[in-house]
């Protein structure tokens, strides 16, 4: 049985999808050993009775065997969901450099279209901003596949304002993916105020803080030696102590709505735009549930201006990405 949750525009683009879409990366690598395939399919499926049409992938998120996952698993339901993909990796040299070549964009949709079982990506994004081919060139080979009925829509992620504008100039954007949270809060400066001006989505990944919103992270957690987020600075066992208030201001609205703190997290992104739509991404039926329970989280001018107040005393302790990692960003 289906279930129906609220829906979103992304920005102008006319782009409906569910209110909170799925994350999916975690479901082939990153937070420790992968899980068992058959069993994320089975998730998956049941994200689509729950009523989400909105998932996340990547061609790097593997590489490839999370894109080989969805295309399996979402087969049957294929018309009425909205899958995003990725590009903008070199995945050939086994180490993730960048390469946004349009005949590599080209190259990569090809190979995407048949790991996904698909005519056509919905919503296809640059996965990082690469400083040797000018944005114009990028907008120009997605383009390219959106006239030739390869594409639907064009998307950025973690890309500065400049490079914003300077691709939807060339081919209107549908949609930004970039981090935000209760605890990276550095969209609100220019990125929300540009995106709005234009008319395109908003796109958060990590609403949860990697999990540590959810409150279920304190500072004697210990991570999988596999799991990149113990190369997180933010989340080193001392910053997590020093970091423990802005759990402790979700956790007392949460007692009050009778929610999680992961709920009031997301519920509080929500509340932010009406064209920003979250994608948490989860392993387990559980914490599904719980995510898209937030849809119906309603916090009043007052927990939201309780949570603003609360947070603007707090200086957040550690950076969001190791050293190298956070070169790739907001270019």
């Amino acid at each position: 049985m289906e279930t129906e949750i609220r829906k979103r525009k992304l920005g102008n683009s006319g782009l409906e999808v569910s209110a909170i879409g799925l994350g999916c990366m975690g479901m082939s690598f990153s937070y420790g050993p992968p899980p068992d395939k058959k069993e994320m399919a089975i998730l998956l499926q049941k994200a689509v009775d729950r009523g989400i049409t909105f998932y996340d992938t990547a061609e790097v998120y593997g590489p490839f065997t999370n894109e080989e996952l969805l295309g399996e698993a979402l087969a049957p339901f294929r018309n009425k969901l909205v899958i995003a993909t990725k590009f903008g990796f070199d995945t050939s040299s086994g180490i993730s450099a960048l390469n946004s070549r349009p005949e590599h964009i080209k190259a990569v949709a090809e190979a995407s279209l048949k790991r996904l079982k698909t005519d056509v990506i919905d919503l296809f994004y640059q996965h990082r901003v690469d400083p040797n081919v000018p944005i114009e060139d990028v907008a120009g080979a997605v383009q390219d596949l959106i006239k030739e009925g390869k594409v639907k829509h064009f998307g950025l992620s973690e890309a500065g304002v400049g490079t914003i504008r300077r691709a939807h100039a060339v081919q209107p954007l549908t949609a930004l993916q970039s981090e935000y949270s209760l605890w990276w809060r550095e969209p609100e400066a220019e990125i929300i105020p540009t995106l709005e001006e234009l008319g395109i989505g908003f796109v958060p990944y990590s609403p949860l803080g990697k999990g540590f919103l959810t409150g279920k992270i304190n500072e004697s957690t210990t991570f999988d030696k596999t799991d990149f987020r113990n190369t997180v600075p933010r989340l080193s066992p001392e910053n997590r102590a020093a970091n423990q208030v802005f759990v402790d201001i979700l956790e007392s609205i949460a007692k009050r709505k009778n929610a999680s703190s992961a709920q009031i997290a997301l519920a509080w992104l929500l509340a932010q735009k009406p064209w920003i739509v979250p994608i948490p991404g989860t392993t387990k039926l559980h914490r599904l549930e719980e995510n898209i329970g937030a849809t119906l989280v309603e916090l009043s001018a007052e927990d939201l201006t309780e949570i603003k107040t609360a947070a603007s005393k707090i200086e957040v302790q550690g950076a969001r990405y190791a050293e190298g990692a956070s070169k790739l960003i907001n270019r």
